[in-house]
């Protein structure tokens, strides 16, 4: 009897040290990984993230048999329902359901577009169309008929970028795999202080910058805010600072004068000074010396042509030198003209107000011209003069109740800006 108490004393005790074992084995395997995707987590991707590859548009891809395509040339809605065995009668229920909810007329060649076949009972249940990479709109096309849009949600991510003009600021940066839609902003952001058409080889920016990522996926899908740029040209350079005054986010440069002035530098965001303001100038079509005094800007027919300034259009008209052109009064003193437009923008009449950006016309070659440009003309106290060369009253200032603060702002920035070297340099 001793002996087997003794016995199962000893298997008691191994059986009690097994179960700790394997206790502390259970929660190695299990405790430890998930504090490491937490870690993890914090630095790459959420804890717990859903996982989107089973999803597409909120729909569970399980639940359906998905059909993606893009949109071909000359298709439309009523075509890309009525290839499904939609009939007209429903086509005709759900355009009327996308008033005030989706133009219809805004469907491109090349867009996204998904069908949702449903696996259970082979019923076409829902049409995707991709509006953008964060847009798109669900048709329901069951019974109820429904249209609704949706944005998927972005995270703003701060990005740095640098590069050096070899040709041009959109050739430097599709050589740096940057998204061009960058040299776009710049040139806007500069629009009043850096002729975009004259910049030297050699030129440089820093620029520090909010990338759009989607959420579920991290794909890149935009850009966001530039918050702050560095660009030089000729040597001199030009800061540009984002500061939110009374609620309103503008650029100032590092002493706290906005970037805005009365006048952009060009009418065109790009294209190619052809010739400049000259008494003298031999002109291409009448073959003898005459004087130009006006800047042509080349570019591709149709390239939008913007009002320099805010003012009234006191012409909009026809000439058979001229072509079609468009004349602006923006003050007393100043008036400009925009030639050989191969059409006007939409609502450009004689009396009309416009703001500086608006879009007035079209580049063409209407007139006397060889090829599609503007012909940008300005004039001060009724007498042309070179516009390139015009000296404009200083912008307004940061206001001096929020002077240190943007101070503060500054050097912060200028601190992060000095952080980003530029490989390009030997």
């Amino acid at each position: 009897m001793n002996l087997f108490i003794i016995i199962f004393t000893q298997i008691y005790k191994i059986m009690k040290k097994s179960l700790f074992n394997i206790f502390i084995i259970f929660i190695l395997l299990f405790k430890i990984p998930s504090e490491k995707a937490k870690i993890i987590g914090e630095e790459s991707f959420p804890v717990f993230k859903e996982d989107f590859t089973l999803k597409k548009y909120g729909f569970n891809k399980s639940d359906f048999e998905i059909e993606n395509e893009k949109i071909k040339k000359r298709e439309n809605l009523s075509i890309i329902l009525s290839k499904k065995g939609i009939s007209v009668n429903t086509i005709d229920k759900i355009v009327e359901k996308c008033k005030g909810v989706f133009d219809l007329r805004t469907m491109r060649i090349g867009r996204n577009y998904s069908f949702f076949t449903s696996n259970d009972e082979k019923e076409l249940k829902h049409f995707v169309y991709e509006i953008s990479k964060t847009k798109y709109v669900i048709f329901d096309l069951k019974d109820s008929l429904d249209v609704k849009t949706f944005e998927r949600k972005t995270n703003k991510v701060l990005k740095t970028a640098s590069g050096i003009i070899e040709s041009s600021l959109w050739n430097s940066m599709k050589a740096k795999g940057l998204n061009t839609i960058l040299a776009t902003e710049l040139s806007e952001i500069y629009a009043w202080s850096i002729d975009f058409f004259r910049l030297e080889k050699g030129d440089y920016y820093k620029i520090i910058y909010e990338e759009l990522q989607l959420k579920e996926t991290n794909e890149v899908v935009g850009i966001g805010e530039i918050k702050t740029v560095q660009f030089q040209h000729k040597k001199e350079d030009f800061f540009a600072f984002s500061y939110l005054q009374d609620g309103i986010e503008s650029f100032f440069d590092e002493e706290g004068l906005s970037l805005k002035k009365p006048f952009l530098k060009a009418p065109l965001k790009f294209g190619t000074v052809t010739s400049g303001y000259s008494k003298r100038r031999y002109h291409p079509v009448l073959k003898r010396i005459k004087a130009h005094l006006g800047t042509d800007y080349g570019a591709p027919r149709g390239t939008p042509i913007m009002s320099t300034g805010d003012g009234i259009v006191t012409k909009a008209s026809y000439g058979k030198a001229n072509g079609r052109y468009v004349k602006i009064r923006h003050s007393g003193t100043y008036q400009t003209q925009y030639l050989h437009m191969s059409k006007f923008a939409k609502g450009i009449k004689k009396g009309v107000y416009v703001k500086q950006g608006d879009v007035i016309g079209y580049v063409g070659s209407t007139g006397l011209a060889t090829g599609p440009h503007v012909c940008y003309r300005f004039w001060k106290n009724g007498r042309q003069v070179d516009s390139r060369k015009q000296k404009f009253p200083k912008s307004k200032k940061v206001k001096a109740k929020d002077l240190n603060d943007f101070i503060k702002h500054k050097n912060i920035s200028l601190e992060k800006l000095n952080n980003i070297f530029i490989k390009d340099f030997s």
